[in-house]
């Protein structure tokens, strides 16, 4: 009887004792995680800056967006401003992310002083020309394009339209897109003077769906039933309608990258908020928004 007591005791005192163990173990691995997850919030949190192509700004802002709701205590303020103005914001420190509807020029990277531009490519975008409902043109040759936009054609009825002054409309020169029509379209050659700049993509089709004689080239998820995307051609033989199913496909000829830039390699809520992008939901968003996913 007494040894048996004596067996109880102990197994009693020893279960106890793991009993204490597991609960001391167990409130360490709680404030582990409190700290750890005290640390994921506080990466998560505070202020960003985004700024640049107007071309870029809707993912950022849908993806803004999308950020904040899982974590409410970062803001993320996404301004479009055009590609160039985005880069100089980057250099001089006013943006943490610079957006850009091209790549950025060396002449640019060379401003940089310390750490040098990280990029990252997050989409695919198509341009799309546009003219006012009512003009009987439906497409045009890359060369025809051409020559609008270096002023050798003037006249709609030199291409089979209505006798009637070609009112051109370009981007400004701090766009990415303007850079990316003068390079692809343009072969490298001047606009024409007499071309009308643009703030945005938006400016652009406001200003083309009140002129009936005129033209203008955006992005292509800025198309709407306002004005009139025009088919196009390369070789004057196969005309491509403009739509993501076509520059997807590689079959429409006027496709370019889209970039976002840091610093450096991005820490933080910069770098919370560039995985996000850069995640299967991320580019769900570049496709719902209207764009060509980076990564399928």
């Amino acid at each position: 009887m007494g040894f048996r007591k004596t067996c109880l005791r102990k197994l009693l005192a020893a279960a106890l004792l793991v009993g204490v163990l597991f609960m001391m173990g167990g409130c360490g691995g709680n404030e582990e995680e409190k700290a750890s997850s005290s640390n994921e919030e506080k990466e998560y949190s505070g202020n960003l800056q985004v700024n640049g192509s107007t071309t870029v700004a809707p993912i950022a802002q849908a993806w803004a967006e999308e950020f904040m709701k899982k974590y409410p205590e970062s803001k993320i303020v996404v301004t479009g401003t055009g590609s160039g103005d985005g880069i100089a914001a980057l250099i001089n420190g006013t943006a943490d992310i610079a957006m850009a509807s091209r790549e950025m020029k060396e002449e640019e990277k060379k401003q940089f002083k310390g750490e040098k531009p990280k990029e990252f490519f997050i989409g695919t975008d198509a341009l799309s020309v546009i003219v006012h409902p009512k003009n009987p043109i439906k497409s045009l040759t890359l060369e025809q394009l051409k020559d609008i936009y270096t002023g050798k054609i003037t006249n709609w009825k030199e291409l089979g339209g209505n006798d009637a002054e070609i009112i051109v409309y370009s981007r400004d020169s701090s766009s990415g897109t303007y850079e990316f029509f003068k390079e692809f379209v343009l072969e490298g050659e001047e606009y024409t003077p007499d071309a009308r700049r643009a703030p945005s993509n938006s400016a652009v089709v406001q200003s083309v769906a009140q002129e009936e004689n005129a033209i203008g080239y955006i992005g292509l998820s800025f198309l709407n039933e306002n004005v009139k995307g025009l088919a196009l051609s390369i070789n004057g033989k196969e005309l491509v309608e403009p739509s993501f199913e076509t520059a997807a496909s590689g079959k429409y000829p006027l496709v370019r990258k889209l970039y976002m830039y840091t610093v450096g390699d991005p820490e933080g809520l910069a770098k919370a908020f560039l995985e996000f992008g850069l995640s299967k939901d991320g580019q769900e968003i570049v496709k719902k928004v209207g764009y060509i996913p980076a990564v399928e």
